[in-house]
């Protein structure tokens, strides 16, 4: 093996961290306010905290299926642009529309309909004898005010989305560090009723959230319309809303199994945090403040992923195909190691952050547990997570929805429920036992990129 085969020159690294360090300030950001965000719920109560959080796995759902909806088209942005089809991002543009509100209204309807029934079945008792009616309470009264923010947030990830596979990607960033400001602020005043606002508690933090998405949805829009002339595909965008029959057809076939992979993947996740709920709500709250602080830490190889995405998606629209494997590759193993820089520091701060949160010693205890299982396991994460995004840069997203949720729902959540419903084994081993499950993924991650069958151009056809 030659290491030089995996290191890039001065200018890959440029053009990586050209797209790349935009996406992870943003997420950083982001990140760093929900920890503050979830350490200010934390204050006012474990029960509190653990409403919060129940409902937060139900956002996970919607959050991934609007990304999922998007991804589909997305690819095709991404393409069209190294091609230099303004009208083609244009019409993809489109389609987001009709599939982030569709999903909109689907989330919606089910939330308002099954919302208590969803919460409830995390709702278990533990060795903490912790109050289940009052957490029931938090999370149905956050969950109400918390939908608003639905269809601002699949607004705004139309725009940004559009924007950052078209290259513009600082924009969506400092919309992003706004937002987060704002609501980190807001927050603040409406959770503890400061400057004579009432303390409104959980329902404040969401009120708080709907406050932070329409400043960020009002900064992204106004700004791509403004630029109209770096924007194409802005102009005239709303002229007709017709998008040609075969490109949505295409688009329809190649991204229909994304959105499924990432409703499935986001459910799957969820279901597993209900298997290891069964062992009482302070593992909830464990993985609350658990998943929280990794997901700062996560933020590195997510950003990876998506800029996997964006710039070997360019490169088979450009068709440099053998120019795209070359950088894969290379940014794999940017990834891989990044990761495990990452998941080194991770481990050194694990046992100190659970302190900061207003809970019992047996939570912050687990919650720093599950850190370290998390910090061991970021490198074989970044490396499915880069293998996830090269499969998909190519239009494969049949293998893509083999590899995520297929694996999901066939290995993992068999796994825990067996675990988690017929032994005592305790929430840790658990949790180590159905991570290490990743290892088979990885194998299987390497074999699909390995044989190169997502070098493929999916914008090289005839629009009607």
């Amino acid at each position: 093996m030659n290491i030089r085969n995996y290191i890039g020159d001065r200018i890959f690294y440029r053009k990586l961290f050209s797209v790349l360090v935009p996406i992870l300030i943003q997420n950083l950001i982001t990140n760093f306010v929900s920890l503050l965000d979830n350490i200010m719920v934390g204050q006012v109560g474990t029960e509190p905290m653990s409403g919060v959080a129940i409902v937060n796995q139900l956002l996970f759902v919607f959050n991934l299926c609007i990304f999922g909806g998007l991804a589909g088209a997305g690819i095709f942005t991404a393409q069209f642009y190294g091609k230099g089809d303004d009208e083609g991002v244009r019409n993809t543009f489109r389609t987001k529309l009709y599939i982030a509100f569709g999903a909109v209204a689907l989330f919606t309807a089910v939330f308002l309909w099954k919302g208590e029934a969803l919460i409830l079945l995390f709702l278990h008792e533990g060795k903490e004898n912790l109050d289940l009616a009052a957490t029931l309470g938090y999370g149905k009264g956050y969950l109400r005010a918390i939908m608003l923010q639905m269809p601002l947030f699949a607004l705004c990830q139309v725009y940004s989305g559009t924007l950052r596979e078209t290259g513009e990607t600082l924009l969506p960033m400092k919309a992003g560090i706004v937002a987060v400001f704002v609501n980190l602020v807001f927050n603040y005043l409406l959770i503890f009723g400061k400057l004579g606002l009432p303390a409104m508690g959980v329902v404040g933090a969401a009120i708080a959230t709907v406050i932070a998405r329409v400043v960020e949805c009002v900064i992204v829009i106004l700004w791509t319309h403004r630029h109209a002339a770096r924007c194409g595909f802005i102009a005239g965008a709303y002229r007709s809303l017709r998008v040609p029959g075969p490109l949505f057809g295409r688009i329809a076939r190649l991204g229909a199994p994304l959105l499924v992979n990432e409703v499935l993947w986001s459910a799957g996740m969820t279901t597993l945090n209900q298997c290891y709920s069964v062992r009482g709500l302070e593992v909830i709250s464990a993985l609350n403040i658990s998943s929280t602080i990794s997901n700062l830490f996560f933020c590195a190889f997510f950003a990876t992923g998506n800029a996997i995405s964006i710039l070997i998606g360019q490169l088979l629209g450009a068709g440099e195909t053998e120019r795209a494997v070359d950088e894969d590759r290379k940014l794999i193993a940017f990834a891989v190691a990044l990761s495990t820089l990452i998941g080194g520091v991770m481990a050194l701060v694990a046992p100190l952050v659970p302190q900061i949160y207003n809970t019992t010693d047996a939570v912050k205890a687990l919650a720093c547990d599950l850190l370290l299982v998390s910090a061991a396991m970021m490198p074989l994460n970044a490396f499915t997570n880069s293998c996830y995004f090269t499969l998909r840069s190519g239009g494969k997203t049949i293998i893509t929805f083999i590899f995520d949720s297929a694996f999901l729902w066939v290995i993992a959540v068999p796994v825990a429920f067996v675990l988690s419903r017929l032994t005592a084994m305790p929430i840790l081993p658990m949790y180590i036992t159905v991570s290490l499950l990743e290892l088979i993924k990885c194998m299987v991650g390497y074999y699909l990129v390995k044989r190169r069958k997502w070098v493929n151009n999916i914008v090289s056809f005839e629009e009607a």
